[in-house]
């Protein structure tokens, strides 16, 4: 992926764990399952205390979310191993999590699954951004900006992870480059 990512952001803090972006009781889905994905993506952070957020990431009724970027602080996808969670922020139309570190499970997860790009920025922004606001994060560039341009910071480059995800994850990417053979049909 080469071309910007622009959207609106959905702010959350530290330690956000898995359970918080995907409750267990919704881990019964079955990703691979077309109905089912959608569903997972209407779950997407809706374990957040409602102390936390007055606003879901995803509305009431709805499968997708009006946030294409998730803005974190320290230890995002903290927690169990579940690859449910990128898949269901994924799911909801989320295409980038930044935040200051991941739970490292989370972040592999984010690869295996080719979901979302797990982004790390050096400057705490989840305590400068407010959900709403709109950022452009240039994974080229490793460069992100808010969009009216009234500041940006660098974030930590992504390397060859990046086109493993954009491939859709670690099986497409070995399949697309020839890393193993693809299945042939009976």
């Amino acid at each position: 992926m080469s071309e910007p990512i622009t959207g609106h952001v959905f702010v959350v803090g530290d330690n956000i764990d898995t359970d918080q972006i995907i409750p267990a009781e919704h881990l019964s889905l079955v990703p691979t399952v077309e109905a089912e994905y959608r569903a997972l993506g209407s779950f997407a952070l809706s374990g957040l205390p409602v102390a936390d957020s007055a606003e879901r990431l995803v509305p009431e009724g709805e499968q997708t979310s009006p946030y294409a970027i998730v803005v974190a602080g320290r230890n995002f996808g903290c927690g169990s191993s579940r690859e449910h969670a990128p898949i269901a922020l994924g799911a909801a139309g989320v295409k980038v999590v930044i935040a200051e570190s991941f739970a490292r499970i989370f972040f592999r997860n984010c690869i295996a699954t080719g979901e979302l790009y797990p982004v790390e920025c050096t400057h705490r922004i989840c305590d400068d951004l407010r959900t709403g606001d709109e950022l452009t994060v240039d994974l080229a560039a490793e460069r992100i900006a808010r969009a009216d341009g009234s500041a940006d910071w660098p974030i930590r480059p992504l390397g060859e992870v990046r086109d493993v995800i954009a491939a859709g994850g670690l099986f497409a990417y070995a399949r697309a480059t020839g890393l193993v053979a693809r299945r042939s049909t009976p």
